[in-house]
């Protein structure tokens, strides 16, 4: 038993894979451990092979044992490391097979962009079963009466879930499995009151309740706490800390011109779509679009103001390529994972730490290498400390005047900015 404890520790120290609680099950070695230790079936290992992965990422081999063993699980680990398969992989494991039982699991996510990858991703790795996976739609959501819905993994937001479990008699009794996926996200004040209705209505005594997010700020561990039994905490890394594989940059640009200016530039010396840019409101993010349409740059945009489809097409262009760089506020920067992104730009500066983390991370995913550029200004400089905290744990390096800076307590900082778009007024309608 020591042996394996000592070998147990030293495949957690090589991978930074941090644990607490008792009796914390072995991490994997590989996926052919899943086969071995688990009796995996063979269409999951095809699947998981198929789609790539070679090696289980940090989190993968220590959640992944946790939640067959039926305990339940808060993880943190940095954006891009596979968390999805840590906690689809089990589940499918569990479930087994299709049943006509009902509704046996739920994945609660906070936006609906997220909500929709994470069941693409789950039905690429049930395929060759027959489970049923279900989004959380609109056109399902005012179906009259949810309560025989056949169906074996839910996925959905929580709004909707709440309004179909209140209003259309929808059954979450059986559930065997929650999830509550970018669980910070989810914790935030306005969304406390809707995850506290869906986890009293997933009723069933048995069930295995799991957090998973790349941030786990005190807040949130203390919230979990009170939801979950005899829980086991996974951390991968540093507690709250961007991907090391991002090249982290602040790029200090005087004024809102001087953004503009930077942005041109930097595009002019070398576009390496993709590209996304971050801005903090939608308005912001229409003035851009119509500054980069000026210059003949492949841009799209995605805002709350777009209809569901047309946020689902500009995500779609962007991933095949048809656009080369996508402007977005944080309502995308949860979760969402595009293939390949070369370079995020902040171009407006990030509101909190978690922002920041969520946002960078969605370069420099699966271990591929990626770039992080941060635009300031004078109003930004009383929170330059936060963010440089941030990169120099992630090993980057920040100049030592930023380090000297005092460290501010933000709250949600969003100044007030001047407009982007340099067309006279009467020219913007």
């Amino acid at each position: 038993m020591y042996r394996q404890m000592e070998r147990d520790a030293i495949l957690r120290k090589k991978h930074n894979v941090h644990v607490s609680g008792s009796n914390v099950p072995s991490p994997l070695q590989d996926f052919a451990e899943l086969r071995t230790r688990f009796k995996c079936k063979s269409y999951l290992l095809r699947n998981i092979a198929e789609l790539g992965f070679k090696e289980p990422t940090p989190i993968q081999r220590q959640a992944i044992p946790v939640l067959l063993s039926g305990r339940e699980c808060f993880a943190c680990a940095p954006t891009g490391s596979g968390k999805t398969l840590a906690f689809v992989c089990p589940m499918l494991m569990k479930l087994k097979h299709a049943s006509k039982e009902g509704i046996r699991a739920v994945i609660l996510c906070p936006t609906k962009e997220l909500a929709a990858q994470t069941t693409r991703e789950c039905r690429k790795l049930a395929r060759g079963n027959k489970f049923r996976i279900k989004l959380m739609t609109k056109a399902l959501v005012t179906n009259p009466d949810l309560s025989k819905l056949r169906c074996d993994i839910l996925i959905s937001t929580p709004l909707r879930l709440r309004l179909a479990i209140k209003n259309r008699k929808m059954n979450l009794s059986r559930v065997e499995y929650l999830v509550l996926d970018e669980s910070d996200k989810l914790f935030e004040l306005g969304l406390v009151k809707q995850i506290d209705f869906v986890v009293k209505a997933c009723s069933n005594p048995s069930i295995v309740r799991s957090l998973f997010s790349a941030t786990l700020p005190d807040y949130v561990e203390e919230l979990a706490r009170t939801i979950m039994h005899d829980a086991i905490r996974v951390i991968v890394g540093r507690k709250n800390t961007a991907s090391e594989s991002i090249k982290q940059k602040l790029v200090f640009a005087g004024s809102e011109e001087g953004k503009l200016l930077a942005l041109r530039q930097s595009f002019a010396e070398s576009l390496n779509p993709p590209v996304l840019i971050f801005v903090q409101s939608k308005e912001r993010a229409k003035e851009l679009y119509g500054e980069l349409a000026l210059d003949n740059i492949r841009a799209s945009v995605i805002h709350s103001d777009l209809s569901q489809v047309q946020r689902e097409n500009a995500v779609d262009d962007f991933r095949a390529g048809k656009t080369w760089v996508l402007i977005a506020t944080d309502v995308i920067a949860r979760g969402m994972d595009f293939k390949g992104v070369n370079c995020v730009i902040n171009y407006d500066f990030p509101d909190s730490a978690a922002a920041y983390i969520h946002r960078i991370g969605r370069s420099g995913r699966a271990g591929r290498s990626g770039e992080a550029i941060t635009f300031y200004t004078e109003d930004d400089i009383p929170y330059l400390r936060n963010i440089a905290n941030v990169m120099t744990a992630s090993g980057c390096e920040v100049p030592s005047w930023i380090m000297a800076l005092t460290k501010t307590k933000w709250k949600k900082h969003r100044p007030k900015r001047e407009s982007i778009s340099t067309k006279p007024k009467d020219e913007i309608a």
